[in-house]
């Protein structure tokens, strides 16, 4: 029953499955992406297969403390040590934080790894980074309010959080047709959650993924700014792997500064 269900735990153990999967956001980077890396040429994305703007980052990368916060999976974060910073990956996934680690030793990067809930990162003394970078993740989880404040508690004044996430329009959609006929069905009422569907019709549309939950515009970037944050920077993309790419934005990101 749903009723009984631990979200955190659950997505735990669904992102362990969906390393084992060889989901693409659990594919750990490659030997030739590090050493570009190291020698400047680097990117990493927010949302989708966007790279993000460099002059979203500090002027200077290296010795910058950096938190990818839900981003393991063994991709940005070592890809941000490797340009100098220095990076600790928060996550709620073991395995995705084995990626992390596998490119950490792989590559001889000093990349510090925490398992826990983005909502809370009390394991995180205040402003202790001066990035926290939260790709496509918070999808995953019940609620905003506490992500946003945890985030500034622990940036410095003058830390950058850049943050992606789904446009909660995505969720309107009846999934089987979307995904099997490419057909968009109006169906669901927002804010909505997989965890709203009967038992065995979750289980047919999302098998062992993950528990997804919509978030509006006003939790996504109205909860940043209650949290304290300024606003900078603005991007909507296109969903990559989705039929929705025809007429709509299927990501947001943003950057937004601690004062």
């Amino acid at each position: 029953m749903t009723e009984n269900i631990d979200p955190v735990a659950y997505n735990r153990a669904a992102w362990d499955r969906e390393v084992e999967n060889s989901n693409e956001w659990t594919r750990p980077a490659a030997p030739d992406v590090i050493a570009q890396a190291r020698a400047g040429d680097w990117s990493v994305v927010l949302i989708g297969h966007e790279p993000v703007p460099r002059d979203w980052f500090p002027s200077a990368l290296t010795d910058a403390d950096v938190l990818c916060l839900a981003s393991g999976g063994g991709q940005q974060g070592p890809v941000l040590s490797a340009a100098g910073a220095t990076v600790t990956v928060l996550d709620n996934s073991p395995r995705q934080l084995d990626r992390d680690r596998e490119v950490a030793t792989r590559e001889g990067l000093p990349l510090r790894t925490e398992l826990g809930d983005m909502r809370d990162l009390s394991v995180f003394p205040d402003a202790g980074f001066d990035v926290v970078f939260n790709p496509v993740s918070n999808v995953f989880c019940p609620e905003l309010e506490p992500v946003w404040r945890e985030s500034f508690r622990v940036l410095r004044p003058g830390g950058i959080l850049m943050a992606g996430f789904l446009n909660p329009d995505i969720f309107i959609f009846d999934v089987p047709a979307l995904e099997e006929r490419e057909e968009l069905i109006v169906r669901h009422q927002l804010p909505f959650s997989s965890l709203d569907l009967p038992d065995d019709e979750r289980q047919r549309t999302y098998g062992t993924g993950p528990i997804e939950y919509s978030h509006s515009l006003t939790g996504q970037i109205g909860g940043q700014l209650a949290a304290g944050f300024t606003l900078t920077h603005f991007v909507e993309a296109p969903h990559h792997a989705d039929a929705t790419a025809r007429y709509m934005p299927g990501y947001f990101a943003t950057r937004a500064v601690k004062p």
